[in-house]
Protein backbone atom coordinates (compact mmCIF):
# COMPACT_ATOMS: atom_id res chain seq x y z
CA UNK A 1 0.00 0.00 0.00
CA UNK A 2 2.74 2.43 0.82
CA UNK A 3 4.42 1.64 -2.49
CA UNK A 4 1.65 2.16 -4.28
CA UNK A 5 1.38 5.47 -2.14
CA UNK A 6 5.02 6.18 -3.31
CA UNK A 7 4.16 5.85 -7.33
CA UNK A 8 1.12 7.66 -7.06
CA UNK A 9 2.82 10.68 -5.46
CA UNK A 10 5.39 10.22 -8.30
CA UNK A 11 2.89 10.44 -10.67
CA UNK A 12 1.30 13.13 -9.58
CA UNK A 13 4.55 15.35 -8.99
CA UNK A 14 5.55 14.67 -12.36
CA UNK A 15 2.07 15.64 -13.59
CA UNK A 16 2.16 19.26 -11.65
CA UNK A 17 6.17 19.49 -12.87
CA UNK A 18 5.10 19.45 -17.04
CA UNK A 19 1.43 21.52 -16.26
CA UNK A 20 3.79 24.10 -14.54
CA UNK A 21 6.12 24.06 -17.24
CA UNK A 22 3.43 24.68 -19.67
CA UNK A 23 2.01 27.30 -17.58
CA UNK A 24 5.67 28.82 -16.98
CA UNK A 25 6.04 29.12 -21.00
CA UNK A 26 2.47 30.79 -21.44
CA UNK A 27 3.63 33.03 -18.38
CA UNK A 28 7.67 34.37 -19.78
CA UNK A 29 5.53 35.11 -23.69
CA UNK A 30 3.07 36.94 -21.91
CA UNK A 31 5.77 38.85 -19.76
CA UNK A 32 6.98 39.57 -23.51
CA UNK A 33 3.75 41.18 -24.73
CA UNK A 34 3.28 43.04 -21.38
CA UNK A 35 6.68 44.59 -22.05
CA UNK A 36 6.01 45.04 -25.21
CA UNK A 37 3.07 47.19 -25.35
CA UNK A 38 4.89 49.17 -22.64
CA UNK A 39 7.78 49.87 -24.67
CA UNK A 40 5.53 50.32 -27.38
CA UNK A 41 3.27 52.92 -25.58
CA UNK A 42 6.19 54.59 -24.48
CA UNK A 43 8.51 54.76 -27.42
CA UNK A 44 5.83 55.26 -30.61
CA UNK A 45 2.80 57.49 -28.85
CA UNK A 46 5.02 59.34 -26.55
CA UNK A 47 4.65 62.64 -28.69
CA UNK A 48 1.61 62.90 -27.18
CA UNK A 49 2.61 62.63 -23.09
CA UNK A 50 3.50 66.57 -23.16
CA UNK A 51 0.04 67.94 -23.37
CA UNK A 52 -1.46 65.78 -20.98
CA UNK A 53 -1.57 67.07 -17.61
CA UNK A 54 -0.39 64.34 -15.49
CA UNK A 55 2.24 61.42 -15.90
CA UNK A 56 -0.01 58.98 -14.92
CA UNK A 57 -0.56 57.45 -18.63
CA UNK A 58 3.14 57.20 -18.61
CA UNK A 59 3.33 55.70 -15.38
CA UNK A 60 1.59 53.06 -15.81
CA UNK A 61 3.44 52.15 -18.97
CA UNK A 62 6.56 52.58 -17.17
CA UNK A 63 5.04 49.99 -14.77
CA UNK A 64 4.19 47.55 -17.28
CA UNK A 65 8.06 47.35 -18.67
CA UNK A 66 9.14 46.95 -14.97
CA UNK A 67 6.87 43.97 -14.66
CA UNK A 68 7.31 42.64 -17.95
CA UNK A 69 10.72 42.73 -17.31
CA UNK A 70 10.52 40.89 -14.22
CA UNK A 71 8.21 38.31 -15.15
CA UNK A 72 10.98 37.30 -18.36
CA UNK A 73 13.43 36.93 -15.63
CA UNK A 74 11.09 34.71 -13.40
CA UNK A 75 10.02 32.67 -16.27
CA UNK A 76 13.54 31.82 -16.49
CA UNK A 77 13.91 31.06 -13.04
CA UNK A 78 10.44 28.87 -12.98
CA UNK A 79 12.04 26.65 -14.95
CA UNK A 80 15.02 26.10 -13.28
CA UNK A 81 13.03 25.29 -10.18
CA UNK A 82 11.12 23.23 -12.10
CA UNK A 83 13.72 20.84 -13.48
CA UNK A 84 15.80 20.81 -10.51
CA UNK A 85 12.62 20.18 -7.63
CA UNK A 86 13.71 22.16 -5.46
CA UNK A 87 11.31 23.89 -2.63
CA UNK A 88 13.50 26.68 -2.05
CA UNK A 89 13.22 27.99 -5.83
CA UNK A 90 9.95 27.10 -5.78
CA UNK A 91 9.40 29.61 -2.97
CA UNK A 92 11.14 31.88 -4.59
CA UNK A 93 9.04 32.03 -7.22
CA UNK A 94 5.98 32.08 -6.17
CA UNK A 95 7.29 35.14 -4.09
CA UNK A 96 8.46 36.78 -7.62
CA UNK A 97 4.73 36.07 -9.01
CA UNK A 98 3.02 37.54 -5.71
CA UNK A 99 5.19 41.01 -6.28
CA UNK A 100 4.49 40.69 -10.12
CA UNK A 101 1.04 40.85 -9.52
CA UNK A 102 0.85 43.13 -6.71
CA UNK A 103 2.61 45.49 -9.27
CA UNK A 104 0.21 44.63 -11.91
CA UNK A 105 -2.22 45.55 -9.62
CA UNK A 106 -0.79 48.89 -8.74
CA UNK A 107 -0.51 49.96 -13.07
CA UNK A 108 -4.64 48.66 -13.31
CA UNK A 109 -5.90 50.68 -10.60
CA UNK A 110 -3.45 53.65 -11.78
CA UNK A 111 -5.40 52.58 -15.16
CA UNK A 112 -8.25 52.91 -14.02
CA UNK A 113 -8.69 56.19 -12.21
CA UNK A 114 -6.53 57.73 -14.79
CA UNK A 115 -9.45 56.34 -17.16
CA UNK A 116 -12.09 57.95 -15.12
CA UNK A 117 -10.84 61.38 -15.25
CA UNK A 118 -9.31 61.33 -18.86
CA UNK A 119 -12.44 63.54 -20.19
CA UNK A 120 -12.16 66.25 -17.74
CA UNK A 121 -8.79 66.43 -17.66
CA UNK A 122 -8.16 66.79 -21.48
CA UNK A 123 -11.05 69.17 -21.86
CA UNK A 124 -9.14 71.69 -19.13
CA UNK A 125 -5.43 71.15 -20.47
CA UNK A 126 -5.54 70.98 -24.14
CA UNK A 127 -7.05 74.16 -24.66
CA UNK A 128 -4.96 75.84 -22.36
CA UNK A 129 -2.20 74.11 -24.40
CA UNK A 130 -2.95 75.44 -27.32
CA UNK A 131 -3.91 78.92 -26.43
CA UNK A 132 -1.57 79.63 -24.03
CA UNK A 133 1.80 77.37 -24.92
CA UNK A 134 1.93 76.23 -28.21
CA UNK A 135 4.91 78.05 -29.77
CA UNK A 136 6.14 79.83 -27.09
CA UNK A 137 10.04 80.15 -25.93
CA UNK A 138 10.74 77.26 -23.80
CA UNK A 139 7.77 74.98 -24.80
CA UNK A 140 9.31 73.42 -28.04
CA UNK A 141 8.45 69.62 -26.68
CA UNK A 142 4.70 70.88 -26.57
CA UNK A 143 4.68 72.39 -30.02
CA UNK A 144 6.73 69.61 -31.41
CA UNK A 145 3.68 67.47 -29.54
CA UNK A 146 0.39 69.81 -30.71
CA UNK A 147 2.01 69.93 -34.45
CA UNK A 148 2.61 65.63 -34.04
CA UNK A 149 -1.01 65.53 -32.69
CA UNK A 150 -2.92 67.49 -35.48
CA UNK A 151 -0.81 65.46 -38.09
CA UNK A 152 -1.57 61.96 -37.04
CA UNK A 153 -4.85 62.58 -35.76
CA UNK A 154 -5.88 64.83 -38.78
CA UNK A 155 -7.41 67.38 -36.40
CA UNK A 156 -6.73 70.92 -35.91
CA UNK A 157 -7.51 72.74 -33.12
CA UNK A 158 -9.10 70.87 -29.40
CA UNK A 159 -12.58 71.50 -30.54
CA UNK A 160 -12.48 73.24 -33.79
CA UNK A 161 -10.25 75.30 -35.84
CA UNK A 162 -11.76 78.41 -34.29
CA UNK A 163 -9.89 77.38 -31.19
CA UNK A 164 -6.59 78.85 -32.53
CA UNK A 165 -8.34 82.38 -32.98
CA UNK A 166 -7.57 83.01 -29.07
CA UNK A 167 -3.87 81.30 -29.22
CA UNK A 168 -1.14 83.69 -28.01
CA UNK A 169 0.94 82.35 -31.06
CA UNK A 170 -1.61 83.69 -33.35
CA UNK A 171 -1.69 86.66 -32.37
CA UNK A 172 1.81 87.25 -31.86
CA UNK A 173 4.26 88.27 -34.61
CA UNK A 174 5.61 84.81 -35.04
CA UNK A 175 2.68 83.57 -36.69
CA UNK A 176 3.23 85.68 -39.86
CA UNK A 177 -0.39 85.80 -40.63
CA UNK A 178 -1.42 82.88 -39.93
CA UNK A 179 -4.93 81.80 -38.75
CA UNK A 180 -3.64 78.09 -37.86
CA UNK A 181 -0.24 76.69 -37.43
CA UNK A 182 0.93 74.80 -39.97
CA UNK A 183 0.05 71.40 -38.92
CA UNK A 184 -3.42 71.79 -39.39
CA UNK A 185 -2.77 71.77 -42.71
CA UNK A 186 -3.92 68.94 -45.04
CA UNK A 187 -0.50 69.36 -47.21
CA UNK A 188 2.34 71.01 -44.24
CA UNK A 189 4.28 73.82 -46.32
CA UNK A 190 5.40 76.75 -45.08
CA UNK A 191 3.24 79.23 -43.84
CA UNK A 192 0.20 77.22 -45.50
CA UNK A 193 -1.57 77.86 -42.38
CA UNK A 194 -2.60 81.42 -43.65
CA UNK A 195 -5.52 79.98 -45.50
CA UNK A 196 -7.93 78.26 -43.01
CA UNK A 197 -10.23 77.04 -45.18
CA UNK A 198 -11.80 73.56 -45.41
CA UNK A 199 -9.90 72.05 -48.44
CA UNK A 200 -6.55 73.43 -46.89
CA UNK A 201 -7.06 72.64 -43.47
CA UNK A 202 -8.78 69.84 -41.38
CA UNK A 203 -11.31 71.98 -40.53
CA UNK A 204 -14.74 69.86 -41.26
CA UNK A 205 -13.08 66.84 -39.17
CA UNK A 206 -13.44 68.57 -36.23
CA UNK A 207 -10.88 69.10 -33.10
CA UNK A 208 -8.23 66.52 -31.70
CA UNK A 209 -10.15 66.36 -27.99
CA UNK A 210 -12.16 63.48 -28.85
CA UNK A 211 -9.66 61.62 -30.85
CA UNK A 212 -7.04 61.75 -28.45
CA UNK A 213 -9.57 60.68 -25.47
CA UNK A 214 -10.03 57.47 -27.85
CA UNK A 215 -6.69 56.50 -28.63
CA UNK A 216 -5.99 56.96 -24.91
CA UNK A 217 -8.64 55.54 -23.80
CA UNK A 218 -7.80 52.25 -26.41
CA UNK A 219 -4.48 51.98 -24.87
CA UNK A 220 -5.80 52.03 -21.04
CA UNK A 221 -8.30 49.01 -22.22
CA UNK A 222 -5.50 46.87 -24.07
CA UNK A 223 -3.12 47.66 -21.38
CA UNK A 224 -5.79 46.57 -18.76
CA UNK A 225 -6.50 43.69 -20.84
CA UNK A 226 -2.71 42.73 -21.58
CA UNK A 227 -2.19 42.76 -17.52
CA UNK A 228 -5.43 40.75 -16.67
CA UNK A 229 -4.94 38.37 -19.26
CA UNK A 230 -0.94 37.65 -17.44
CA UNK A 231 -2.55 38.42 -13.89
CA UNK A 232 -4.75 35.18 -14.67
CA UNK A 233 -1.96 33.05 -15.27
CA UNK A 234 0.00 33.84 -12.71
CA UNK A 235 -3.05 32.72 -9.84
CA UNK A 236 -3.04 29.48 -12.03
CA UNK A 237 1.09 29.85 -11.68
CA UNK A 238 0.77 29.76 -7.55
CA UNK A 239 -1.66 27.49 -7.30
CA UNK A 240 0.24 24.67 -9.01
CA UNK A 241 3.28 25.81 -7.52
CA UNK A 242 1.95 25.43 -4.17
CA UNK A 243 0.77 22.50 -4.93
CA UNK A 244 4.00 21.02 -6.39
CA UNK A 245 5.77 22.02 -3.23
CA UNK A 246 3.58 20.59 -1.18
CA UNK A 247 3.47 17.25 -2.87
CA UNK A 248 7.81 17.52 -2.93
CA UNK A 249 7.26 17.52 0.93
CA UNK A 250 4.96 14.98 1.62
CA UNK A 251 7.39 13.04 -0.87
CA UNK A 252 10.48 13.35 0.74
CA UNK A 253 9.65 13.35 4.69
Amino acid sequence: MAHYKTEQDDWLIVYLKYLLFVFNFFFWVGGAAVLAVGIWTLVEKSGYLSVLASSTFAASAYILIFAGALVMVTGFLGFGAILREQKGCLSTYFCLLLIIFLVELVAGVLAHVYYRRLSDELKQHLNQTLAENYGQPGATQITASVDRLQQDFKCCGSNSSADWQHSTYILSREAEGRRVPDSCCKTVVTRCGQRAHPSNIYKVEGGCLTKLEQFLADHLLLMGAVGIGVACLQICGMVLTCCLHRRLQRHFY
